[in-house]
Parts: structure tokens; C-alpha cells; sequence
């Protein structure tokens, strides 16, 4: 096994540990959302008071770790634009797919996280006085840390498949140019 196979495999296993570390921090944070409940009190004003701020935290968490997944892919390809060439044929053609397609969903995960992290760290720091009769406690809505935590997964395998195919690419090309080709000498007739 040379020393790009391993460091093929090592980039394959941090991408991955740190998608799925940021999937568990999506789940956590889901679990953890806040939750308002009303509260009278002595001036006999109405308000809403919410339990921890836990899941804001599991949010920027599972954030932060999947930007550190897609910024080491980005710098161990250099972005697909500045390292090695990409040899013409199939495997190039599925690396530009996957790239493309695992930034869509990179952008729609990280969207999910910092939206469900930011409008759960609202609510919780909040509070509304309301003279009104009846009203509810605003939280952040079922299934918006699921929703990135499941383009969490679609970003992971998108990753894992366009570093495969850019490393085919890659060696194919490194394999096209050093080939030994003929070398053509021109000499003189006397």
C-alpha cells in the first residue's frame, strides 16, 4: 500500500468521523429543543419561559463539524481547480458531479443547522410580556435539525464518493504522463 493510498484512506475516515460526529450533534440538538411554557406572575403579566438553551449549542456543534468535513476535503483536493489534473474520461466526469452536488447539499445542511441554532437560541433568550388572554409559547418547529441532519448524511456520501473518483482521476492522469514515450532524434545525413 503506497503512501497515497493511505493518505487516501486516512482523508476517507476524517471526512467521515467528522460528518458523522456533526449528524450526532443534529440528533442531540433535535432532541434538546427548547420548549416554552406560560408564566403568570406577582404583577399578573403573562410570559413565556423556556427550558435550556442546550440544543442551540448541539446546533453550532454539528455546524461547525461538518464545515470542518468539507473544509478538509476542500483543502486536500485544493478545491479541484488548483492541484493535480484531472485526466479526461469518466471518473472526472463523476468528480465534477459529486462536487457540484455535494456543496448544493453542504449549503442546504449548514442552512438547516444555523437557521434551527438560531431561531432556538431566540427563543430561549427572549421573553415576551403579553397582556392578552390566550396564547402559546413560540418554539422552533419539529424536524428542521432532522432536515439537516439528514443532508448531513447525503453531504457525507456525497464527499466520500467525489474524493474517490477525484483520486481515480488524479492517478490516472499522473499514470498518462509518465509514460515513457518515444523520443524522436533528428540527425544530420552526411
Amino acid at each position: 500500500m503506497g503512501d497515497t493510498e493511505r493518505s487516501s484512506i486516512l482523508v476517507h475516515i476524517l471526512v467521515v468521523a467528522l460528518c458523522l460526529t456533526a449528524f450526532g450533534f443534529a440528533i442531540a440538538a433535535e432532541h434538546r429543543r427548547s420548549t416554552g411554557s406560560i408564566v403568570t406572575d406577582s404583577f399578573n403579566s403573562t410570559f413565556c419561559v423556556y427550558d435550556s438553551d442546550i440544543a442551540t449549542g448541539y446546533g453550532v456543534g454539528a455546524f461547525l463539524f461538518l464545515l470542518s468535513g468539507q473544509s478538509l476535503l476542500v483543502v486536500v483536493t485544493k478545491c479541484m481547480c488548483f492541484g493535480k489534473p484531472l485526466a479526461p474520461g469518466g471518473s472526472r466526469a463523476w468528480s465534477i458531479i459529486y462536487f457540484a452536488s455535494s456543496w448544493v447539499s453542504f449549503i442546504i445542511a449548514e442552512s438547516c443547522l444555523i437557521a434551527g441554532a438560531t431561531k432556538n437560541a431566540y427563543h430561549t433568550k427572549y421573553r415576551h410580556m403579553v397582556y392578552a388572554g390566550s396564547w402559546t409559547c413560540e418554539s422552533l418547529r419539529k424536524g428542521v435539525f432532522i432536515a439537516g441532519a439528514v443532508f448531513v448524511v447525503f453531504t457525507m456520501t456525497l464527499n466520500v464518493y467525489f474524493y474517490i473518483y477525484y483520486t481515480k482521476s488524479t492517478s490516472q492522469a499522473a499514470k498518462k504522463i509518465n509514460k515513457t514515450t518515444p523520443n524522436v532524434v533528428m540527425t544530420g545525413h552526411p
